[in-house]
């Protein structure tokens, strides 16, 4: 299939570029498309190299640029005309003001993904102030009052997808919890030569635009050949009547997707160097529009020290899933003279980012072996299996091996088992499953199709938290994968109280329609904003109707994840929730004003997934 010609406006030859910088030469033109932190990143460890743009007022431009993408060149519309955007550096308690000049012929913004500011300083369109126009600057001042890695990104229609992002780092005004001798960032996005707008027609024609990893006949007489004709003609005829596909994890997929690291394809290889011995802080930063990707570094274990900004007690692990907006830091410890892969996978495994850590300069690492594509199992979406027995439940789960003992069932599986024998009390569950009975959503609700509006294709019949749980195409990799319900906060977090009230939030889809949602209604159909009472303690709890994962983000106030660390609930700024998952935040209610709040998957907020939340003594009316 080819690329339509209309959409092809991000793509260049090098003919055309060489054209455009003229004498400047194609090496030099394009080591300006690169911010300097990444090509100083085999030497840069230090806070105030020439990479980081850093003090009390900063200057920003954003405006089209040439880019090189692997072996092909395009326009990209960027910041200070590199993709990613510079590295901001700040400090905690400074008072900053940072100058946004629009040299695009549309209007932009700039969100501060994760701070903590004023509501007019929030960059939302529409929500918050009203957009930097074309040949204008706009000035963001506002106090610093956090430490941590952040970013920050346009939120200007599809402006992102197209290169408007960057790394941003706050220092701290007391010593860092962790010791580390040098620091990276790892910005990871995707990137298309198509424009955005076409990637989003394409969709709303056919939903499954992208999606080449579909099962085949092939497939379909393996899976007989194995389960039996009448348990794969029972499977494949469920998903056909519920119009939804098994392999459906990602919306836009490697087909047109080039998966980046520091603004690198995978060819290009970013590289960041260590001595062995040395400690390395890796600061990853989930930059993406649409993807989600696994990130383990083969022979490295990573300890996670810093999630969404705030620090964790310190777990080890070999693998996470991020997804977008989502930020983790990580200190490893090589010990060899050798190079390790920095890998990045994506959860549909269309394809992936890499990078390197080495000793030196041109070393690489072998690339590990890259994992099947898994398949959603109807048990996974929430729904009721009855007529179908443990043998069938088995072959179902294509990857993996479904025990049959209760003792040793995962949560998915567990729970498909015990409502196929209507237990819905779970009472029978192992010991070790009392640890999360603190968790908001950890028994199964039952709730009818149908309900949340016409907006909302399918419903999960139950829904349960699965904190613990690391996602499709984890449970049998071999890995200790971080969970949500790993993260505990450094420091017990200040506000105590239980919350006085919940807000339940269902998230819905309509796939066919390509139409995503709140509560079966899109933004556009919203009369009134999600109201929070200044400075109350409430739950917010979102219950993912659809088939797909969704990170959602709150702006202005951070939401404390609910995953039974007792006073030490993790601090976030964008929560996953898997399909047919109830997961709970607690809020304490302390800034008022206007709110975006949305899935980040760039796709499904622009196709309606978006709120706004309004803190206010008293609840409007009539707003939206």
């Amino acid at each position: 299939m080819s690329i339509n010609r209309d959409s092809q406006d991000t793509r260049m030859t090098r003919r055309s570029l060489l054209k455009g910088v003229g004498a400047l030469g194609i090496m030099t033109a394009v080591g300006r498309l690169l911010p300097s932190y990444v090509l100083a990143g085999t030497t840069m460890a230090k806070a105030g190299s020439p990479s980081e743009l850093q003090g009390k007022t900063i200057d920003l431009r954003i405006s089209k640029s040439p880019v090189q993408i692997g072996e092909l060149t395009g326009i990209a519309k960027t910041i200070n005309g590199t993709l990613p955007g510079p590295l901001i550096r700040l400090k905690e308690g400074d008072n900053v003001t940072l100058n946004v000049t629009n040299r695009l012929m549309e209007d932009t913004s700039i969100h501060w993904h994760g701070l903590l500011l004023p509501p007019d300083m929030d960059g939302v369109p529409g929500v918050s102030f009203g957009g930097i126009k074309p040949a204008s600057t706009f000035s963001y001042r506002y106090p610093i009052r956090q430490s941590g890695t952040y970013w920050y990104h346009s939120h200007s229609g599809f402006q992102e997808q197209s290169g408007v992002y960057g790394p941003l780092i706050i220092d701290p005004i007391e010593p860092e919890p962790v010791h580390y001798d040098r620091d990276y960032v790892v910005v990871l996005s995707d990137w298309t030569f198509e424009s955005p707008e076409s990637v989003f027609a394409n969709l709303k024609k056919q939903s499954d635009y992208y999606n080449f990893q579909k099962r085949a006949a092939p497939e379909f007489f393996s899976d007989v050949s194995r389960m039996g004709l009448g348990p794969a003609l029972q499977n494949y005829l469920m998903w056909d009547r519920m119009r939804m596909d098994p392999t459906d994890f990602a919306d836009v997929t490697g087909y047109t997707y080039t998966y980046l690291m520091n603004g690198l394809a995978p060819d290009q290889n970013w590289t960041g160097l260590f001595r062995p011995g040395e400690r390395v802080r890796l600061r990853f930063i989930a930059a993406t529009a649409m993807t989600f990707y696994d990130v383990r570094l083969p022979g490295l274990t990573m300890t996670v020290v810093q999630a969404d900004g705030q620090n964790v007690q310190p777990v080890a692990v070999d693998e996470f899933r991020i997804g977008p907006a989502e930020t983790y830091d990580v200190i490893v410890q090589p010990t060899e003279e050798r190079a390790y892969t920095i890998f990045a996978e994506t959860m549909d495994r269309s394809g992936y980012a890499r990078g390197t850590l080495a000793p030196r300069t041109g070393m690489t690492a072998p690339l590990p072996d890259r994992r099947p594509r898994p398949l959603r199992t109807m048990a996974a979406m929430g729904m009721h299996m009855d007529g179908m027995d443990m043998a069938d439940m088995k072959n179902l789960n294509h990857h993996e091996e479904t025990p049959l003992n209760n003792q040793e069932l995962n949560g998915s599986q567990r729970h498909a088992k015990e409502h196929m024998h209507d237990k819905h009390d779970m009472s029978d569950l192992p010991p070790g499953e009392s640890r999360h009975s603190m968790i908001p959503g950890s028994t199964p609700v039952r709730h009818a199709p149908g309900h949340h509006g016409t907006g909302n294709q399918s419903v999960a019949e139950f829904s349960r938290q699965q904190l613990d749980e690391p996602g499709i195409g984890l449970t049998d990799t071999g890995t200790r994968v971080l969970v949500y319900t790993d993260l505990k906060s450094l420091a017990p977090y200040p506000d105590q109280r239980e919350p006085g009230r919940e807000i339940e939030v269902h998230l819905t889809g309509h796939m066919e329609r390509y139409m995503w949602s709140f509560d079966g209604k899109k933004y556009s159909e919203a009369k009134e904003p999600i109201f929070f009472r200044h400075g109350e303690r409430l739950r917010f709890t979102f219950v993912n109707d659809t088939m797909m994962e969704h990170p959602l983000h709150l702006h202005g106030m951070w939401m404390h994840l609910e995953n039974g660390a007792g006073a030490f609930l993790p601090r976030k700024h964008t929560v996953i929730v898997k399909p047919a998952e109830r997961v709970s935040v607690a809020i304490t209610a302390d800034a008022p004003g206007r709110w975006a709040f949305h899935c980040h998957l760039l796709f499904h907020m622009e196709a309606g997934m978006f709120r706004v939340v309004e803190v206010s003594a008293e609840e409007p009316t009539g707003r939206s």
